[in-house]
């Protein structure tokens, strides 16, 4: 019954069509299990209104992929990135219109919070049109079943298929590019791809797909499109091989919009702090104001919370002052005035870029955080942090005296 399922499913779902799996009538299968999990599934109220107006399914399945993401460990990142990271990605390129990539899709987190924002925001579903693509076959049904269960249109291909090797969208020049590729990819089959029409800024390396995926992102954008992508650290100021040769090159070209230097412990698959990058093809005057010769850079690793032991999370409030931010330094019209933050964000042009030696990391433009002027000289004030800390060392002996009276009146010691 099940299987047959499967098919009525495939058979009314073109875009399924071979993706679902139909062996639950496998001898090896349990039944009994089985059964028990239908009757339980049975009992929540996933087809009424309210339900269906709430999008229980689909936030049932993120669920599922944020637990598997967590169990698997590295492997989860091939499937799941995290959503406080996904929201802060399409929170700051603000998607209403046009097109949207990501050649590296997973099971689709970045297409779906791309309609969630859409709709947030008082937005027609059908003004994005989503392109993807996927190499891993077990991830790109996951992407293909996310997307139909939620009821959104979306190209991902008819196949898994390697990005690289097998561009399934080799004409599309998109208005978003939203991705977060393996990090530091040692096994691209680069050494197969040295004459690349691609690798306009540098040939990249083979042990390192960093800044292959960036100019493949670059290639892929519009002339007014915006990407933004999650890398590694590692990416904004590496100079082995030829990749600090391509990051200078891409800065002169005035494609680097923004970098955000995130918090560490945000993703199942690493523990390793990232960084967000943004490009923008043309930074004239497309939406926004002329923003040629400038680069924003957002140091947020202080922020976010620990959701448990060894996973972090950015809160809305840390997301939306991130975003903000951005917007501000863009010049929407929505926005309040921009300004820099000691500590949190500095607008910084090429020229001052380039005496950094082409390094991208926001911690060495935002500067440090000012501190709040207390108006105590400071004689006054090392005269009084000194009583103070006098006075602590006498109560540290009178309680040391206090704890060795007690050990003697227990009979021991001295």
């Amino acid at each position: 019954m099940v299987d047959d399922a499967m098919f009525a499913i495939e058979r009314d779902n073109r875009s399924l069509k071979g993706v679902l799996p139909k062996e639950y009538a496998r001898p090896a299968l349990d039944k009994q299990r089985l059964g028990e999990l239908i009757d339980l599934i049975s009992s929540i109220g996933l087809g009424d209104a309210e339900n269906r107006s709430k999008d229980i399914l689909g936030r049932v399945y993120e669920y599922f992929l944020g637990q598997f993401a967590s169990a698997e460990g590295k492997k989860g990142g091939q499937f799941y990135t995290a959503r406080c990271v996904v929201q802060t990605l399409v929170e700051m390129l603000a998607p209403y219109k046009g097109r949207v990539f990501d050649p590296c899709c997973g099971s689709g987190g970045m297409f779906v919070q791309s309609e969630k924002f859409i709709e947030s925001h008082g937005g027609r579903l059908g003004d994005i049109s989503i392109y993807g693509q996927e190499s891993n076959p077990t991830t790109w049904r996951l992407c293909k079943m996310n997307l139909a269960i939620r009821g959104i249109e979306g190209d991902i291909g008819q196949q898994y298929a390697d990005s690289f090797r097998y561009d399934l969208h080799k004409d599309l020049k998109a208005d978003f590019i939203m991705a977060n590729p393996p990090f530091n990819d040692h096994y691209w089959n680069g050494d197969q791809l040295r004459e690349d029409v691609r690798w306009k800024y540098g040939v990249p390396p083979v042990g390192n797909a960093n800044y292959a995926w960036v100019q493949h992102f670059i290639y892929h954008l519009a002339p007014t499109g915006l990407a933004g992508f999650v890398l590694a650290n590692g990416s904004m100021s590496t100079n082995q091989s030829s990749e600090g040769e391509i990051r200078k090159n891409i800065i002169e070209a005035d494609l680097v919009d923004c970098m955000v230097a995130l918090p560490g412990q945000l993703f199942y698959n690493t523990q390793i702090p990232v960084c967000l990058w943004f490009l923008a093809r043309d930074k004239k005057n497309h939406r926004f104001r002329d923003r040629r010769g400038e680069t924003l850079f957002i140091d947020a690793r202080r922020m976010g919370q620990m959701i448990d032991r060894i996973h972090r999370e950015l809160t809305g409030e840390d997301i939306s002052k991130i975003a903000e931010t951005y917007h501000a330094w863009h010049g929407d019209e929505a926005s309040i005035d921009y300004k820099d933050i000691p500590g949190f964000c500095r607008s910084s042009s090429i020229e001052e870029i380039k005496s950094h030696n082409y390094v991208l990391t926001p911690g060495r433009y935002v500067g440090a955080e000012e501190l709040e002027d207390e108006d105590e000289p400071f004689e006054e004030k090392m005269i009084n942090l000194t009583e103070k800390l006098l006075g602590q060392f006498q109560e540290s002996a009178t309680l040391e005296m206090k704890i060795c009276q007690s050990i003697k009146d227990l009979g021991y010691g001295e």
